[in-house]
């Protein structure tokens, strides 16, 4: 697992809605988050600023049902 600087580092999208959406979840929930929310966190930094805008701010979900979960819950926590 990654060290929270080089996390925060990687949730510098470059879109003002993405970078909060994004940075809010790891400074909030991030830490107390089980091992696995981790692991989808950070999976989920891996993948296309255009899939996650339609992930995070459109009305797309993953396939996968942990990411469905996490992107749900990082919707459903931050107001933009």
């Amino acid at each position: 697992m990654e060290s929270i600087a080089k996390l925060k580092w990687r949730c510098r999208r470059g879109t003002k809605e993405l970078d909060f959406l994004l940075e809010d979840y790891l400074n909030t929930a991030y830490q107390q988050a089980s091992t696995e929310e981790q692991v989808l966190f950070e999976e989920l930094l891996t993948m296309q600023d255009s899939q996650l805008i339609w992930f995070l701010l459109g009305d797309q979900l993953p396939s996968s049902i942990g990411l469905a979960t996490l992107v749900k819950k990082i919707r459903t926590n931050s107001v933009i």
